[in-house]
């Protein structure tokens, strides 16, 4: 998409879709904003948390990044986006729900299985240490004649549990979860078929998301 159809597409919005939302909008700026869920995504292009969930403005609080990764609490850490974007969603926004969705051909979990040499992505190198714990687990439990798709699934899904054990390292993210104030969710999003799973604590697997 070139510059010139973004803001053909801002007009569209514009006369269009701001007018549908328009009191929405109002509403949000007089009294601010107040969503119940933190939606954690990949920066992917193809994965819109808004359009695969059907929220309207205000619903969502989303944190975007390479591999949908969460890094653990480190208070010596200088700065961190989405470091922040977690303690302000608990603390502040008091969100009920935290979701990390993870996806099908994902270029950050792929990368986990390459060697980078390229001196300009140093920030994403280290970026993608994140994900390693994830990848080690699954190289660990899969045979070495399993194929590389299959292997790079089995990551995607697994590196979103490890994200969520990142998340407990958050204080006020652990002490809302014990007092059953906020509840922590993996889901999983498929490219090709638009299906989305969640992992089911109870059976320990990823199930076929249906309904609510």
């Amino acid at each position: 998409m070139k510059i010139a159809e973004l803001i053909s597409g801002y007009e569209k919005f514009k006369d269009t879709k701001f007018k549908k939302y328009e009191n929405k909008f109002l509403d949000l700026v007089e009294n601010g904003q107040k969503p119940k869920v933190l939606f954690i995504a990949c920066s992917d292009s193809r994965v819109d948390p808004s359009l695969i969930t059907s929220s309207a403005p205000g619903e969502l609080f989303v944190l975007r990044n390479i591999g949908n990764f969460v890094p653990p609490f480190a208070p010596d850490n200088d700065y961190h986006a989405t470091a922040a974007g977690i303690e302000y969603a608990t603390s502040v926004l008091e969100v009920t729900d935290i979701i990390i969705c993870g996806h099908s051909h994902c270029g950050a979990i792929e990368t986990m299985y390459t060697k980078i040499t390229d001196i300009n992505l140093l920030h994403v190198k280290k970026w993608l240490e994140l994900g390693l714990g994830a990848k080690n687990y699954v190289s660990q439990k899969l045979s070495c004649d399993v194929g590389h798709e299959e292997r790079l699934e089995l990551t995607e899904k697994i590196s979103v549990l490890f994200q969520l054990k990142n998340l407990l390292t958050y204080p006020d993210v652990e002490r809302r979860v014990n007092e059953g104030e906020l509840f922590l969710r993996a889901w999983y999003y498929r490219l090709d078929t638009g299906d989305l799973e969640y992992f089911n604590t109870e059976s320990g697997e990823y199930e076929l998301m249906i309904g609510g």
